[in-house]
């Protein structure tokens, strides 16, 4: 932000200058050069008196041409008198023959012998004169008697110009530094504690403590906004606080009650009749689900207790050591599970997180599947794209697919799945509405996503896209990895959220 007010203050400052300083410059190259035609003409003018008096008193061979010499001398240039029919009566530099003869073919001398003042002017590109050449007539009442010449040199006009330039640009370069000295100061001063502000919004949305940003500096408008930042921080972070000791506590509170219910439950079961059975099997049901609810809760507020740092995790080992896990359990529904789809090798995730996503998806497909239906666990890359690549042309992104037969969902259902607690009115019995919702939360924690689709065979297709490490393997590892199957042992499945 400090280079950007600076820019901004220098670049106001250089504009000021130049609508200045270009303008002042060639006012001054003007009136170097009306000076210096003015002088010229005054001395031509001198010149043609001496010569009209000299011509009528017929000493026009003795005079003259000392009066051109030292005229000539006096300027520094060229003087030339010519007599009425064109030839030459004096001149300060001699004149070849050629140029003797045609001394009339010259615009300003033939101007002159007409009776006219004639001057020639030629600049430089930033204003200075470059050549200049007077020509007057020299007359006697009107009685034209000749014409007389100037030309007069513009060396010490042109180097005034040039060094009234200079003096420019270096006046404005001064007071550019000046002001880029003054911009620093004033742009530093603003921007300070605004980067500062920004510092610690950044700690805020990192998950990191809020502490007070400072608002001892800077404009009053950027104190009031610090203020007002450290006041709406202390908010959220007392209502983030509430929020999640309230998910915690409740959560242990209510898991002793339940597992109390659920033993009395169990001890009814000897005691009733054969009509009440199914009552306690629909209370014993329910009294599962708000276990698993309880559960839930617990995870989600374990999970948004910190920020946890994304690890590199090995999709392939995973997704392999999951089937093996699920496909008892499948099979003891009449279903089958099965793993597709290219080896992906690592992605980034937090710790623990697939598992959790992958279960909570493959519980949520066994519970929709008919009977003799499958249940496809795919690995795959999304389509290539150059923006999706890493410099050595391995995929950004790398995505799991869990794809079931069952019903499928709406696209409004599919929009909705995700929100706590909710559930679609002809989903299975048993679910409680957060298992989506953890796996979205799970997928956002390690920097991906969740998405439900419709599958092209109809049922649901649920993925999460992850992000692939930058580098992944060292010196001679194959960039992709193979599915390694082996073995692992078979722990309880217990039903996940």
């Amino acid at each position: 932000m400090t280079r950007r007010l600076l820019l901004g203050y220098l670049s106001l400052a250089v504009l000021v200058l130049l609508c200045f300083e270009i303008p002042l410059g060639y006012i001054y190259s003007r009136s170097e050069k009306e000076r210096v035609i003015s002088a010229a003409e005054d001395e031509a003018e001198s010149v043609s008196a001496f010569a009209s008096l000299s011509i009528m008193a017929g000493r026009e061979e003795r005079e003259l041409p000392a009066r051109v010499v030292h005229c000539a001398q006096r300027i520094g240039g060229e003087v030339l008198i010519v007599a009425a029919d064109g030839g030459v009566l004096a001149a300060s530099h001699p004149l070849p023959a050629d140029q003797a003869r045609d001394v009339t073919s010259r615009p300003e001398i033939a101007a002159a012998l007409g009776g006219h003042d004639a001057v020639d002017v030629r600049t430089s590109t930033i204003g200075g004169v470059s050549y200049l050449s007077v020509a007057l007539p020299v007359t006697h009442g009107n009685q034209l008697q000749g014409a007389v010449r100037l030309i007069v040199p513009t060396d010490a006009v042109h180097s005034k110009v040039h060094r009234a330039w200079l003096l420019l640009a270096l006046a404005g370069l001064a007071i550019l530094t000046g002001a880029a000295v003054v911009a620093l100061v004033f742009a530093r001063w603003t921007s300070r504690p605004i980067v500062e502000l920004e510092r610690f919004a950044h700690r805020l949305a990192d998950g990191k403590a809020p502490t007070p940003a400072p608002v001892t500096s800077g404009p009053p408008e950027v104190r009031s906004l610090a203020a007002t930042f450290n006041q709406t921080a202390a908010r959220l972070a007392h209502l983030l606080e509430a929020q999640r000791g309230f998910a915690a506590e409740a959560s242990h509170q209510l898991k002793t009650p339940l597992a109390a219910l659920r033993l009395r439950l169990d001890n009814l079961e000897p005691d009733l009749a054969e009509h009440a059975r199914p009552h306690l099997t629909a209370a014993t049901t329910e009294t599962e689900r708000l276990a698993r609810m309880v559960e839930g809760l617990l995870a989600m507020a374990r999970m948004e207790e910190g920020a946890v740092t994304p690890e590199q995790v090995d999709l392939d080992e995973l997704c392999t050591e999951r089937l093996r896990t699920w496909t008892p359990l499948f099979e003891k529904h009449h279903a089958h599970l099965v793993l597709r789809g290219v080896p992906v090798g690592h992605a980034l995730a937090v710790p623990g997180a697939v598992e959790q996503i992958l279960d909570n998806l493959l519980s949520n497909a066994l519970r929709s599947s008919p009977l003799g239906s499958t249940v496809a666990l795919d690995l795959r890359h999304p389509a290539p794209d150059r923006r999706h690549l890493h410099r050595d042309g391995r995929p950004t992104w790398v995505e799991v697919h869990v794809i079931d037969q069952g019903p499928g969902m709406t696209a409004e259902q599919r929009r909705r799945a995700f929100d706590r607690f909710w559930r679609a009115p002809d989903s299975p019995k048993g679910g409680t509405g957060l298992g989506l919702s953890l796996v979205q939360r799970l997928a956002h924690a390690s920097g991906g996503e969740a998405m439900l689709n419709a599958a092209p065979g109809g049922g649901l297709d649920a993925a999460v896209r992850l992000r692939s490490p930058v580098r992944f393997g060292g010196p001679g590892r194959p960039a992709r990895m193979q599915l390694r199957r082996k073995t692992v042992p078979e722990p309880t499945v217990q039903a996940p959220v």
